[in-house]
């Protein structure tokens, strides 16, 4: 893991901004570590939760940071069942971050989060895409969007680059109810919150946007968009998530019943961070059969893809999520989700089954007209 910082900067103290009543909060129970899921794989210390919050507080009372301070603070997924799981009510994931953005606002970070940030504030999407956001639409279909309305349709980065197929669909589906879309969406920015950079720009352009369209709910099929919008954003808005939408007008959308089971796989921004559990077997029930995981809900295991890992750590996540597909339950015939993140890397840790988009399956249950 390379640096990107000076010879200067490594050897200055560095003393972040961290609450100390929130890393006092930690008494040291280890509680954690059964559960962290980059402990699981790399067996270190520092890469679990207690760990991370003692480097924390270290860097607080001025520890020089070094390659391991930030291989200990940049190999959290921010996944939150630490949070979930701890006795004492200390919530890691927002030491991590703040410590993370305490140490870039001095310059002090990783190729990988200095890399992210300079694609995402050149490009507008976390790829450094050129590429027309939109390009997933026809040119007279761009030209017809509506300029006003209620309701927008947040697609975010992976869907909008890497499966624009994901994208359309959702935004067919979508365009019943009269949603349209931000003619010019950029990233909505939790790339660079999660990794500790600033996002301010990003995210008044997209605010800018949906207050011209005059929208009152912003719909997002993205588990980490819909956090950011949801906690990051301005209060102006009500934010959904497409499985929230979809389970209000499941008896609107005419399914047929699929036979097939299905496992549903939590993301960790939707369901522990947001408590988003019901919505999405909701209408898994109303198509197929549901064989559920044997971690899920609020013990769901992570993906591996978040935080910034996918990143900065592509081994370290493609390894979380193999351990991820070990509590897929034998039998079923495909792994549902409703993160594009999620489901890349399930797919690309080799799961020998079908994974796919919520919106997916909803789209073979709908009766041909």
């Amino acid at each position: 893991m390379t640096l990107a910082l000076t010879k200067t900067a490594i050897e200055m103290k560095t003393k972040t901004k961290i609450d100390p009543r929130a890393i006092e909060m930690c008494v040291r129970c280890g509680t954690c570590r059964s559960v962290c899921p980059a402990f699981e794989v790399l067996g270190w210390e520092s890469r679990n939760t207690r760990g991370r919050i003692m480097v924390a507080k270290a860097l607080r009372e001025g520890l020089a940071p070094d390659s391991d301070v930030l291989d200990s603070l940049n190999t959290c997924t921010t996944c939150g069942i630490c949070a979930a799981k701890c006795p004492a009510g200390a919530n890691p994931p927002v030491i991590v971050q703040e410590a993370r953005r305490s140490l870039v606002a001095k310059g002090v970070m990783t190729e990988a989060q200095a890399g992210l940030s300079g694609k995402v504030n050149a490009s507008g999407n976390t790829f450094g895409e050129k590429a027309e956001r939109l390009g997933w639409l026809s040119d007279a279909e761009v030209a017809g969007l509506k300029e006003r309305a209620d309701r927008v349709y947040f697609v975010g980065c992976l869907d909008s680059y890497r499966y624009p197929e994901v994208a359309k669909k959702t935004f067919n589906l979508l365009k019943r109810f009269d949603v349209t879309l931000l003619p010019d969406e950029v990233c909505c920015g939790s790339p660079l919150i999660r990794t500790g950079s600033e996002a301010r720009g990003l995210v008044d352009r997209n605010l800018e946007q949906i207050k011209r369209i005059g929208a009152k709910t912003v719909i997002t099929g993205c588990a980490g968009c819909y956090s950011t919008l949801k906690k990051d954003y301005p209060p102006d808005f009500k934010v959904l998530s497409v499985p929230e939408f979809l389970a209000e007008h499941i008896s609107e959308l005419d399914l047929k019943p699929l036979e097939i089971s299905v496992t549903y796989h939590d993301p960790c921004h939707l369901g522990r961070h947001n408590g988003i559990f019901d919505p999405p077997r909701e209408v898994i029930k109303s198509i197929s059969d549901l064989v559920e995981m044997r971690a899920s809900r609020e013990n769901a295991r992570c993906c591996g893809g978040g935080g910034g890992v996918r990143a900065g750590y592509p081994d370290l996540s493609l390894k979380i999520a193999k351990r991820r597909l070990l509590d897929v339950p034998s039998g079923v015939d495909a792994i549902v989700s409703c993160c594009p993140l999620c489901i890349r890397n399930l797919r690309d840790a080799g799961s020998e089954i079908e994974v796919v988009d919520l919106v997916d399956l909803v789209g073979r249950a709908i009766r041909s007209p």
